[in-house]
């Protein structure tokens, strides 16, 4: 490198305000010294591109050094012309060295090698087969569920301590709010719920009725539709009925909130966004949803007497009485315990999907139709086990 040196300074006096990008070879001793001067940019480089690739086509040298000490300026281009030199060299067996490079001349070495080498490998690379991929979907939806699992705990835990609230107004909890999503979530449900159950109710009476005369039981149409109704339908239909209506009203709330960093200004004035947001939403469903149940029973029981008097010609009188031998309190009750718990769920899910909410429309879509799908799910495999439970208890 010494001889490449002198040569290299002796041939920079002449042209020393000449900033165009030059290359000094010099040999000795099986080592191919290299020494670069000037700018080696976009606009410059293409000055000795065919030198450059001269020097990669000479063989028998043992190493390759390279002096980038003179270069004055470098982008990208001129940090890929000297990259290809190495990779030349490097193909041949030859061992390289460098000195004399500066700071960003070694980040842009180094950013321009790694992704000139990464090129062929990304054309290579080939897909795993269908089995490794449905495990991988398997794996993720797993630790998705996990964290979705995590998540619902730290709302519940929160909500259990949404006495913490600070809203400023000498009490723990605001009844305005609870009241007011009571309303937007019971209230306002009651019509669609009544409509809904006396529909189901009307169907399974009409359809029992239809399969029983031809055994000639009509009369047991009223066992069938009251338990059926009081034990799993009255409440299932209306706990799907509160998680596409209220579920979903929850989680498009919640996010719109954080797109607009609402949450986040909640929490830089010291509220807590679960107590102020979740825990309202929370004590309201739990508290309306249990009531559209009995609201719920009602109106099937009433589509029942209508769909069994049409078909059966089972008067309403007869329907009644038939009925206060068929249930009791158990019946009623089995009903009734699930919806708190199927009331906590729907809300939790709904509240885990809203946080989750990015900054797009399209995220907001995409979880707001997650928190109904979900909360659909699980209210669906709760009345299940409830349904087991209650099996195994003999209740």
């Amino acid at each position: 490198m010494l001889t490449i040196r002198k040569r290299f300074a002796s041939g920079t006096t002449a042209k020393e305000a000449d900033h165009q990008p030059r290359v000094v070879v010099g040999e000795e001793d099986g080592v191919l010294g290299c020494a670069f001067s000037g700018n080696w940019t976009t606009r410059t480089v293409t000055l000795v591109d065919a030198e450059m690739r001269k020097i990669e086509k000479r063989s028998g040298f043992q190493t390759l050094a390279l002096d980038l000490s003179h270069i004055e300026k470098m982008d990208t281009a001129g940090a890929w012309v000297i990259d290809r030199l190495v990779s030349a060299f490097e193909k041949k067996g030859v061992e390289i060295t460098m000195q004399g490079q500066g700071e960003i001349a070694s980040i842009l070495l180094g950013a321009v090698g790694d992704a000139v080498r990464r090129e062929p490998d990304s054309g290579t690379v080939r897909p795993p087969n269908i089995i490794i991929r449905g495990l991988e979907a398997v794996g993720r939806r797993v630790y998705e569920m996990r964290d979705d699992f995590l998540a619902a705990m730290n709302i519940l835990g929160a909500t259990i301590r949404g006495s913490q609230m600070k809203l400023g107004r000498g009490h723990a909890v605001n009844p305005a709010a609870i009241f007011n999503q009571m309303d937007r979530m019971g209230v306002g449900a009651i019509p669609v719920v009544v409509l809904m159950s006396a529909i189901v109710g009307a169907i399974v009476a009409q359809q029992g009725a239809y399969q029983l005369s031809y055994f000639g039981a009509d009369i047991f149409v009223v066992d069938l539709v009251g338990v059926l109704i009081l034990r799993e339908l009255g409440v299932l239909m209306t706990a799907i009925m509160i998680a596409g209506r209220s579920g979903s009203a929850i989680t498009a709330e919640i996010g719109s909130m954080k797109m607009r960093e609402e949450v986040d200004a909640l929490k830089v004035i010291g509220l807590n966004p679960i107590g102020v947001l979740v825990f309202p939403r929370l004590v309201a469903l739990v508290i309306a949803l249990p009531c559209l149940t009995i609201i719920a029973n009602f109106a099937a029981l009433g589509g029942g007497i209508a769909a069994a008097w049409l078909y059966s010609d089972i008067a309403p009188a007869a329907f009644i009485d038939r009925l206060r031998v068929a249930i009791d309190l158990s019946t009623i009750f089995a009903g009734l315990i699930k919806a708190p718990f199927m009331a906590m769920i729907i809300g939790t899910i709904a509240s885990v999907e809203g946080m989750k909410v990015g900054g797009s429309a399209e995220s907001l879509g995409q979880h707001v139709t997650a928190s109904v799908v979900k909360s659909i799910f699980v209210v669906i495999i709760l009345d299940g086990l409830f349904a087991m439970f209650y099996a195994a208890i003999e209740f």
